[in-house]
């Protein structure tokens, strides 16, 4: 008889565990994009840029009514994100997907002081109870092997640091390939932005 209310018990302990886990998986309502130019989506309509279209999927393929916030501004660097993040928290979003750090490498800015403030970012987005995700960016080795790997190295940090879920290279399978860019060769155009919503989509997907 013990056995059964003991087995009873654990039972109904694991069904309350799957029902949380259900519920907060239903609770997400918005994710917010903290981003520069590219999750703006400088060069094409809004409508064409990554997040509309990461909205879009949500929407037809998982059937759930996600609003996707576009936090990009095109010349944005970290050090301007916190002030941003803070403004997007009144629309309390679920997730915050930060998507930052790609001009602080073009500019060759001190990369510790990168590190800081998305550290301070995500930081106060988890002080928030909201989710945090990285996305990974790289940038040309013809800045410096050695300041490219710390570029690299910079977002392995903070993933393991905050055991932070995160996608690969923003612009895999998009940067350096002429005909998925606009003529400046750094921004995207609609089909490169197709191919970056359909990468953080599949990643986001498991999230939801």
């Amino acid at each position: 008889m013990k056995k059964i209310i003991l087995f009873v018990f654990i039972l109904t302990l694991q069904t309350i565990s799957a029902n949380n886990s259900a519920d907060k998986k239903s609770t997400i309502n918005s994710i917010l994009f903290l981003g520069d130019s590219l999750t703006e989506g400088l060069g094409v309509n809004s409508t064409d840029a990554f997040p509309h279209l990461v909205e879009s999927l949500i929407q037809k393929e998982l059937q759930k009514n996600i609003k996707v916030i576009n936090g990009g501004v095109s010349g944005s660097t970290t050090a301007d994100g916190l002030d941003r993040l803070k403004w997007y928290l009144k629309r309390k979003p679920s997730i915050v997907f930060v998507t930052l750090g790609a001009n602080d490498g073009l500019r060759g800015l001190n990369l510790k002081q990168s590190q800081k403030n998305l550290e301070e970012i995500i930081e106060h987005a988890q002080k928030a109870d909201t989710k945090v995700m990285l996305a990974s960016m790289l940038i040309p080795p013809n800045y410096g092997p050695q300041y490219a790997k710390q570029f690299k190295t910079m977002y392995e940090n903070l993933k393991t640091k905050y055991n932070l879920k995160n996608t690969p290279f923003l612009l895999q399978n998009v940067a350096g390939k002429k005909e998925l860019n606009q003529r400046d060769g750094i921004h995207p155009n609609e089909q490169g932005h197709k191919i970056i919503a359909d990468t953080i989509f599949t990643f986001l997907k498991e999230h939801l």
